[in-house]
């Protein structure tokens, strides 16, 4: 606590520890530098003094495709991986487990349902402009119904995670039967979409992506303190004047909104919101906002890095970035499961 600082803003103050913020901004950095080389690095690979050019004059062809192809997609990238991460690390304190998910919930199956459900039934005649706002529906359906489904008085992790799980495993059900029962063209679109990829973001998506993550992020700004306490037994919560049953929902609810936009603009991309809440806290081991920003910066770059790989690595194909972050989140997630059983 030596380098501890207390700031103070009238009746406001704020303990901050300067060494975690450190931490953060090197995080930071490491995730500017796969920005930059998200930029540089492609089939039309640019120098530094053609990146500058580009960056110089967006009417031309290296500005094209820096401009219109490379930097909207990597913010995109960017985006989904911060709000999965927040999300991961809001569902972790609250589920008070180590392996809670978008997933855990239903979240991702629910958004991944109903968008599917889209593409098949109504893409063709309405278009797709309305997809986004179908999949974040169906993340808060699907959370909604869990929180019904496991209501007893109350909730608890324990229900929660249960119903979530029992939800999962029946939307994934029906957006396989519907999936199997649609034209084939469709499916694959469906498929890619599921694996998770910003494949041809754009600055629209990229303005709407930034608008919804800010309001959640400035919804959660007053509920910080009750995220941290949310780890807390409920009992001893209650005794420390905590609404546990209210702050329980509220939360649950913003974590859910935050999966849902992200699944809705990058796809069903897994392990994102499991991984970067660890990552932050083994960089951060004390709870608090600098263990937020790590969480989220490391989501960003985890996202950005394989989407860079998902282009690079197969040329000419161009992969989805859902596969390479499955790539290190499944065997991540397997060593939590065993370290759990020990």
């Amino acid at each position: 606590m030596g380098e501890a600082r207390v700031l103070r803003l009238g009746r406001l103050s704020r303990v901050v520890v300067w060494r975690a913020w450190r931490r953060v901004a090197v995080a930071l950095l490491v995730a500017l530098l796969i920005l930059l080389a998200s930029l540089a690095l492609g089939e039309a690979a640019l120098s530094a003094p053609q990146w500058l050019a580009a960056l110089c004059s967006p009417g031309s062809g290296a500005g094209l495709i820096l401009w219109q192809l490379r930097l909207p997609r990597a913010l995109l990238g960017a985006l989904v991986g911060a709000a999965l991460a927040l999300s991961g690390w809001l569902l972790q304190q609250v589920m008070r487990n180590p392996l809670a998910s978008p997933d855990t919930l239903g979240v991702t199956a629910g958004a991944a349902t109903l968008a599917v459900g889209y593409l098949v039934f109504l893409a063709a005649d309405v278009g797709s402009a309305w997809m986004p706002l179908a999949a974040a529906l169906g993340a808060l359906l699907a959370v909604l119904l869990v929180m019904l489904a496991a209501w007893r008085g109350g909730t608890t992790p324990l229900r929660l995670v249960l119903m979530g799980i029992g939800l999962s495993t029946l939307l994934s059900a029906v957006t396989t039967f519907v999936l199997v029962s649609s034209p084939l063209t469709t499916t694959l679109s469906a498929y890619v979409w599921l694996t998770g990829s910003v494949y041809g973001g754009n600055w629209s998506d990229v303005g709407w992506l930034a608008a919804c993550f800010g309001v959640a992020l400035v919804a959660l700004m007053p509920l910080v303190r009750l995220a941290l306490l949310a780890p807390l037994d409920d009992g001893l919560a209650v005794g420390i004047g905590v609404r546990v049953q209210w702050t329980r929902t509220l939360l649950i609810l913003l974590a859910a909104g935050l999966a849902g936009i992200a699944v809705a603009w990058g796809g069903a991309m897994a392990f994102v919101g499991l991984v970067a809440p660890h990552v932050a806290r083994r960089l951060l081991r004390q709870p608090g906002a600098a263990q937020i920003a790590m969480a989220i910066v490391v989501g960003a770059g985890m996202t950005m890095a394989a989407d860079l790989a998902g282009r690079l690595l197969f040329p000419p194909l161009d992969l989805p970035a859902g596969l390479f972050v499955a790539a290190i989140g499944a065997p991540f997630f397997l060593g939590l499961m065993m370290k759990q059983a020990r």
